[in-house]
């Protein structure tokens, strides 16, 4: 035959139109695959996809939001009171709110000349040769001079630089954790809207008016049950949730994400669409140099004509606002789009048995002759045309006999 009639008989075959071929065979064990297939395939559209997924539905997952954050209380420590300014930062923000916890203080910091802190690499020295003039290391607090000096009050010295003294290593003054941040409160309003749906949302109660709204907000705090439009977070119940301990968070800070999910069905009534809260802790929790929050900032101010500042390095607890949200409504085409996806996924049982059948079960070829007829080879003979007339009330005989032409 060779490579030339196996391309003719190919080219030729293209063109050939196939035509399913309906054949009943008695197996049962075959039978109740296929029907288990069947009840399967349908199973996974109707629970599934058209129930779970609800692919019904036309669906919005990219919502305009916006989030606006207060944090309230008062704090006492020692003889000092700790008010919003003090321990929010922004008092009111956006998506991002943050509050101290805990404090490290350096006190009366000048520009001027000390003692590099030892833990830095190589400046702890014998003598003034191991110190390079002018070097400036990055990981270090200043610009060194080249002297060695004693190192503060200590035995040992250190390369001298220049930079704000004393350095905030040696000199830090840490203060307590700020235990009873665990009662301050966050407000974190959220609104959110659908475009595709013309549809706008947001997590607190509707009031008739503005002074009801505030009265009303006053006095909730969230509960999932009870109050679950009233977005007044405790910090200690956040901590709870996203399970970590406030006293430890106090000592490191840490980052918490608060995710407002918004799963809506606008087959039912809008009101009916309700934000779920879930709490999260986003920073790492090991024994790292990085682990926990931090930031550093500074109070200058003049003593007797020189400036001067104190640094803060401010431990405290984060909030990351992350909204998520889906929306939904019954839309006709993707119901027609997956009913016929479900109408011909049906289609697998078939082909599934017939592979069965003819790998399995048709030992000796009955019905592969049966199932796959080649319309070619079975039109030998031309098939003839019989014509039977039938006439009613005539008079001749071969026609109401029924005689065939």
């Amino acid at each position: 035959m060779g490579l030339l009639g196996f391309i003719k008989d190919y080219v030729l075959g293209f063109w050939d139109y196939e035509t399913p071929k309906v054949m009943i065979v008695k197996n049962k064990p075959l039978g109740v695959i296929y029907r288990g297939v069947q009840f399967l395939v349908l199973t996974y559209f109707i629970w599934y996809v058209f129930i779970k997924e609800k692919a019904y539905q036309q669906s919005e997952t990219r919502p305009e939001s916006s989030v606006h954050t207060k944090m309230r209380g008062t704090a006492v420590q020692g003889d000092r009171v700790h008010d919003t300014i003090e321990y929010a930062h922004p008092s009111e923000g956006f998506d991002v709110i943050s509050t101290t916890v805990r404090r490290e203080v350096t006190y009366d910091q000048m520009q001027q000349t000390c003692a590099e802190h030892f833990s830095v690499a190589s400046a702890n020295c014998t003598k003034d040769s191991d110190c390079t003039p002018g070097e400036v290391n990055f990981n270090g607090n200043g610009r060194r001079t080249g002297r060695c000096v004693p190192y503060y009050d200590q035995n040992f010295k250190t390369c001298e630089i220049q930079a704000w003294c004393p350095v905030e290593e040696y000199a830090a003054v840490r203060e307590p954790p700020l235990l009873e941040a665990a009662n301050f409160t966050v407000f974190i309003g959220n609104t959110i809207r659908f475009p595709a749906f013309n549809v706008t949302r947001g997590n607190i109660k509707v009031a008739p008016n503005k002074r009801k709204r505030q009265k009303y907000l006053s006095k909730c705090h969230y509960d999932e049950k009870k109050e679950p439009y009233c977005p007044i977070f405790r910090l200690g119940y956040i901590a709870d949730q996203a399970r970590e301990n406030f006293d430890e968070l106090c000592k490191t800070g840490g980052v918490i994400g608060v995710f407002i999910n918004w799963q809506c069905n606008f087959d039912v009534d809008a009101s009916d669409c309700k934000p779920t809260y879930s709490f999260r802790l986003l920073d790492t929790r090991k024994d790292l140099p990085t682990a926990g929050y931090y930031y550093r900032f500074a109070k200058y101010y003049s003593r007797d004509g020189v400036e001067s500042r104190t640094l803060i390095k401010a431990y405290g607890i984060r909030l990351d606002i992350i909204v998520h949200g889906y929306a939904g409504k019954f839309s006709l085409i993707p119901t027609i789009i997956n009913s016929v996806t479900a109408m011909g996924s049906i289609g697998i049982c078939s082909i599934i048995c017939d592979w069965i059948m003819l790998t399995f079960i048709d030992k000796n070829g009955v019905y592969s002759e049966k199932k796959f007829v080649d319309a070619r080879k079975d039109a030998i003979q031309p098939m003839s045309t019989a014509f039977t007339i039938v006439s009613y009330g005539s008079n001749h005989s071969d026609l109401s006999d029924g005689v065939p032409l």
